[in-house]
């Protein structure tokens, strides 16, 4: 990702395909957060991004972007918890406003995708988990 497109991200808010965070250590927000975007319930098609620095009002909160944060948002692919298991891409990105961890979740090609037996969606900003009825929409047939 380059530093436009963070740019472009943070200018347009949280959405359903973007979460905003200052957290460096909320593990079950960040699988939250991946396993919803994995699902891609609006349909986009598109990746969805997890930043960790900014804040929800889209300022940047002067973490340090360290090598075990990277490790840990990386192994949340790997530790079991989300299944089936997501593809992801973690970055750190420097800007002249502080760093951050940038988290980019592809949809998934079999959903749903449930973080610890749960299905986790986005609905705009709002992240939640799906109903009985959802499990079955055809937003999650192939």
């Amino acid at each position: 990702m380059t530093e436009q497109e963070l740019r472009e991200l943070i200018a347009h808010h949280e959405a359903d395909r973007v979460e905003f965070t200052i957290s460096t250590k909320d593990t079950d927000k960040f699988s939250e957060a991946v396993c919803a975007f994995a699902n891609d319930l609006p349909n986009h098609g598109r990746p969805g991004h997890l930043i960790v620095g900014v804040d929800n009002a889209g300022q940047f909160a002067g973490i340090s972007v360290s090598d075990e944060l990277l490790r840990n948002l990386g192994g949340l692919r790997d530790d079991g918890a989300i299944q089936p298991l997501p593809a992801i891409f973690v970055e750190k990105l420097s800007t002249a406003q502080g760093e951050v961890a940038v988290v980019t979740v592809q949809p998934a090609m079999l959903p749903p995708v449930r973080y610890r037996g749960r299905i986790c969606i986005r609905n705009g900003p709002r992240r939640g988990y799906a109903t009985q009825g959802l499990r079955t929409r055809t937003a999650y047939s192939p």
